[in-house]
């Protein structure tokens, strides 16, 4: 069976995004360590530690990672907003560390008013500046693919191979898929030939073996929008085919996928338990049309 789970809030405690997972059935969380939407956060103790380790054991979740702050953007032209940033991956990583998850997903970030190339350089200097003030850390950085929206960085499979090719120490990186943004960047997935190519061409130019995760989400808006709107599975302009592609795809098997769909509930039933049984029924019912 693949690894199922989805993004889950913290409130409370970092323990409660781990129990409230186990209670919905999930074998991997993605969690914030922090208000994603705040530079600082309180400090990590040694006895939010010991609460997450204790519910891990107790859930059997061992599959767990971080989503950094939506704030940081590595790839900034101005100097303020990038040791900001810098800063605030240092503390991302670290928190991670403490935690015990092996690795933080990040947004490679926005260009901006610069140039592409020049948000390129940005990105490879401040991974290389983190890594340095941050050696002996297990906890590594995972860039997500991104839709591209605005100046994004990350929405090609030729600039995270510019990233990757760039730092000084590569394998304390590594890449979270986003389906959707894959979708929204322009990266065919729904015939078995559009799907197979795809992969290929990240393949040739990454490596599968750099995936850490994946983020799986339908698309609402169009094939190659560059807009990064998620939707629910089999809902939106994905459909559920590419999925139950993916599910069965063997070389994925023991990469977490994480859901980061709308949260509350339809009908009753929470909507993270709706996807996830939305997913489970394509390993059962496999659709490849």
């Amino acid at each position: 069976m693949p690894i199922l789970g989805a993004h889950m809030s913290i409130a409370g405690g970092y323990f409660k995004a781990i129990e409230a997972g186990h209670r919905l059935g999930m074998e991997c969380v993605q969690l914030f360590t922090k208000n994603n939407n705040q530079w600082k956060g309180k400090p990590l103790t040694d006895e939010d530690a010991r609460l997450f380790a204790d519910a891990r054991t107790a859930a059997g979740i061992w599959h767990t990672c971080a989503h950094a702050s939506y704030l940081i953007n590595l790839a900034s032209p101005d100097d303020v907003l990038w040791n900001k940033s810098c800063d605030a991956l240092r503390d991302e990583l670290e928190r991670a560390e403490a935690l015990g998850l092996p690795g933080v997903v990040l947004h490679p970030g926005s260009a901006v008013k610069s140039t592409a190339e020049a948000g390129i350089l940005r990105v490879i200097e401040a991974i290389d500046d983190v890594h340095k003030s941050c050696k002996g850390l297990a906890a590594q950085i995972w860039l997500e693919t991104t839709a591209g929206q605005g100046a994004c960085l990350g929405a090609s499979f030729e600039e995270l191979a510019r990233m990757l090719d760039g730092v000084r120490e590569p394998d304390r990186l590594g890449i979270c898929v986003d389906t959707c943004h894959l979708f929204a960047a322009g990266y065919p997935l729904k015939t078995a030939e559009e799907y197979a190519e795809t992969f290929d061409r990240f393949s040739s130019l990454i490596g599968l073996e750099r995936i850490r995760a994946f983020h799986v989400n339908d698309s609402a808006k169009a094939f190659g929008s560059r807009v990064d709107r998620h939707a629910h599975i089999g809902e939106g302009f994905l459909g559920r085919i590419p999925f139950s592609r993916l599910l069965h795809d063997a070389r994925f098997s023991e990469i977490p996928m994480y859901l980061e769909t709308e949260k509350g509930e339809r009908e009753g039933e929470d909507l993270d338990l709706m996807n996830l049984r939305t997913l489970r029924s394509l390993v059962t019912n496999p659709e490849h049309h």
